[in-house]
């Protein structure tokens, strides 16, 4: 399990669902705060529909 609100870019793409998408991620991250639950990577350009099942592989620490 990763932190999304902390974890690199590259720890983002090492997951299957999220490859491509890690550079995304940090940048919304760092641009409007960190995550507090999974329904918000779907506000992440590129995500809306693509983060079901992913509640065992991230956490918002």
């Amino acid at each position: 399990m990763i932190d999304i609100n902390t974890a690199s870019a590259e720890a983002i793409d090492a997951i299957d669902a999220l490859r491509g998408h890690g550079f995304e991620i940090v940048r919304y991250r760092d641009d409007r705060g960190g995550f507090d639950a999974l329904r918000q990577l779907e506000e992440v350009p590129g995500l809306a529909g693509k983060v079901t099942g992913l509640e065992d592989v991230i956490g918002f620490g």
